[in-house]
């Protein structure tokens, strides 16, 4: 699962644009490249009053702050030089992906992080999740619902 969390004003997105930018988060997670379920991928807009977001002591009303957790999926070790290539590469490929919504608004100031938390800490409906590219999970991703299942 991919949780996406983006902390914002209220003002920040009107209903069109939240629904366009966590369809565009979704599509990053279930192009071929990583092929997950979209119900794996979670994203909840954090509204943030005017007086709730603090930027180096001074108040920010179009400051975005997106912290993404990666479970599902795990990237390579980034000790390596092929691993930090495939970072730098996601990172990328997210930007791009956020580019209408976010980057190519140039009143809005933001920063994003991506966290991975183990694959063993993680239930769907009290469910292990399959492991990566099996049978069972693409069944989970043509029928968009996590199902007990057998190995």
């Amino acid at each position: 699962m991919p949780l996406w969390r983006i902390f914002s004003n209220p003002a920040t997105f009107s209903a069109q644009q939240r629904e366009g930018l966590a369809k565009a988060i979704t599509g990053l997670y279930t192009s071929p490249r990583l092929g997950l379920p979209a119900f794996y991928v979670n994203v909840i807009f954090v509204d943030v009053p005017d007086t709730g977001i603090w930027i180096g002591g001074e108040k920010k009303t179009n400051f975005v702050r997106i912290v993404a957790e990666q479970i599902a999926r795990q990237m390579p070790d980034p000790s390596t030089p092929e691993g930090l290539a495939y970072h730098r590469a996601w990172l990328d490929t997210i930007n791009e992906a956020l580019k209408p919504w976010i980057l190519d608004r140039s009143e809005i100031e933001w920063e994003f992080h991506i966290a991975e938390t183990p694959r063993s800490l993680w239930r769907v409906q009290g469910i292990e999740p399959p492991p990566s590219h099996s049978e069972a999970e693409k069944k989970w991703m043509s029928e968009n619902v996590a199902a007990p299942y057998k190995l």
